[in-house]
């Protein structure tokens, strides 16, 4: 799922005090900003990128979020066709003119890295094609979850990999992470829904497994495709993820999929 600088944060799912009216907190993964880092997460690029198989990942990594926000500026502007008035129609057109700005600052990165921005994306374009089409929403309020969870829940994984990154490529990940609004917009619209029609939540929870189980297909499918990714995932860069580790990933990406599903007013 928007300027860096001022985006609003995405709500906290968590917070029990008022369920019609959802908190706002940060996602778990922002926790990266108070640690201490060491090995490349405490090195800058130009140190960090020495080590070649460290610079794949990175230029993987960059390619497949500048096409992930390519893809959500792509679906925005669809999904907009569906918002039953102009101010909905007005606010998903500024969230994909933000997701664009995204998209242009990750295209300058890997540019300014001497790496073709279209090759670097190239290899991750069928996976998110595949997973648009298939999880294509048939009105506007499974298009408001897939922009609210979907997009979560990528998110989550990007942050969590940023943990791991040398501090400009972790800064710019993080500040091209920012929520574009999706989150509260989502839950004020689809809690409203429901208590307007209570039968929509059964439809829309099963959507929003559906998205979880895709989204989780589709990034694991994505991995594995790709070595320099992988590696750095299970191990073999310094500091890289050992397998327990990528358990405890998906397991707290779960986590925080769930407290999503009671903030939109649905059962996980």
């Amino acid at each position: 799922m928007e300027t860096p600088d001022n985006a609003a944060r995405p709500i906290d799912p968590a917070k029990p005090e008022d369920p019609a009216k959802p908190a706002e907190t940060t996602d778990s993964a922002d926790t990266t900003d108070t640690v201490v880092h060491t090995g490349i997460a405490a090195q800058n690029w130009d140190t960090a990128s020495v080590e070649p198989q460290y610079r794949a990942a990175v230029v993987d990594l960059l390619g497949a979020l500048a096409y992930g926000e390519l893809a959500a500026f792509e679906r925005l502007a669809e999904d907009a066709k569906l918002a039953p008035t102009l101010g909905d129609k007005a606010e998903l057109a500024k969230m994909a003119s933000a997701e664009f700005h995204h998209f242009e600052r990750l295209r300058d990165r890997l540019s300014a890295i001497d790496t073709d921005p279209t090759a670097a994306m190239e290899p991750f374009a069928q996976a998110l094609d595949d997973f648009h089409r298939q999880t294509a929403p048939s009105d506007w309020l499974e298009g408001l979850v897939k922009a609210y969870v979907g997009d979560s829940i990528a998110s989550d994984f990007y942050r969590e990999v940023a943990a791991r990154l040398d501090s400009d490529t972790r800064a710019l990940v993080l500040a091209v992470l920012d929520d574009t609004g999706h989150g509260n917009f989502a839950v004020e619209k689809v809690r409203a829904a429901i208590e307007a029609d209570p039968r929509l939540g059964g439809r829309l929870a099963l959507w929003a497994r559906r998205l979880m189980g895709e989204a989780l297909s589709q990034a694991q499918r994505v991995v594995a495709e790709r070595d320099a990714l992988s590696t750095m995932l299970v191990g073999g860069v310094a500091d890289g993820f050992d397998l327990a580790a990528v358990g405890e990933m998906f397991a707290r990406i779960t986590k925080a999929h769930t407290k999503r599903m009671a903030a939109l007013g649905l059962a996980a």
